[in-house]
């Protein structure tokens, strides 16, 4: 099943997506960098639409979400495919690449388990939502109507305009913010950090934002570096929760696992300026 993709254009013979910054350029029978969105005579398709390699049940405090609906159980649904490119991906089988079997399951569907089975919240996650845009605009309107919670695990890397558009229907988020520093992020993750920041300001002002960094090491755990981005969190808000979470080697990234002394330096340097902070993978 795929759907016709909202924000793209026609440019001559190909299609332009504006869903994320990378504005892909797609001529007819090409998808776009994220895997799931694909030129179909003249028309941009969410290859990804209803196309589930996930659905399972997590406490949600796994996504990580600590200061929202604490102690409950989350219906969690993943799809495939994303637009970054980390190296260290804990999820790559489903974010670099789509699977050999996925379940084709609705907006509906995914409504009616969460009703059904006295589950009060939907995460999209597993890999990264945003590029699942229309189905999770769909089944986050729907949740709406049986006072479902919905929330996103997401890097945050997408324009402004589908971005405040989806926003109305999210309750919360945890937004993976990878580095400080755009050009590491771009040599390591094929990205434009900006897009990120404007996307967690946007979003602490109209729901619950969290925030996680998985401290890799020789990408971003230069302490000077971390203080900056501790600084320019609290500047929107002290209250936002942060996870610092611990690297161990996956994917193509064969570094050494991140040392716990570490982590706990890092967190008190995050300590400084907000006012919860937790660590992760420990």
């Amino acid at each position: 099943m795929n759907m016709e993709a909202k924000y793209y254009e026609n440019k001559g013979n190909e299609v332009q997506c504006r869903l994320c910054p990378h504005m892909c350029r797609l001529k007819n029978g090409a998808t776009g960098i994220c895997g799931a969105r694909k030129n179909i005579e003249g028309k941009l398709r969410s290859m990804s639409y209803s196309q589930a390699t996930s659905i399972a049940v997590d406490p949600i405090e796994k996504k990580p979400l600590r200061k929202f609906m604490s102690g409950t159980n989350i219906l969690s649904i993943g799809s495939f495919g994303c637009n970054l490119r980390c190296p260290w991906c804990q999820n790559f089988n489903i974010s670099q690449g789509k699977p050999s079997y996925t379940r084709t399951v609705s907006p509906k569907e995914v409504v009616q388990i969460a009703v059904e089975n006295k589950h009060p919240s939907i995460a999209f996650t597993y890999n990264e939502p945003l590029i699942n845009y229309e189905f999770i605009l769909d089944t986050a309107k729907l949740a709406k109507k049986y006072n479902l919670a919905t929330v996103l695990v997401t890097a945050g890397f997408i324009n402004q305009e589908p971005w405040k558009e989806l926003l109305p229907y999210i309750d919360a988020m945890n937004i993976d913010l990878k580095c400080f520093n755009n050009e590491r992020f771009r040599k390591y993750c094929q990205g434009d950090l900006s897009f990120i920041k404007d996307s967690i300001m946007t979003a602490i002002d109209k729901t619950h934002v969290e925030i996680t960094t998985l401290i890799v090491p020789d990408f971003n755990d230069d302490l000077n570096e971390l203080d900056k981005m501790f600084s320019w969190i609290s500047r929107k808000s002290t209250k936002v929760p942060v996870h610092i979470a611990r690297y161990f080697p996956r994917y193509r990234f064969r570094e050494r696992a991140t040392d716990p002394l570490l982590m706990q330096d890092i967190k008190k340097i995050a300590e400084n300026y907000l006012e919860t902070v937790y660590l992760g993978n420990v």
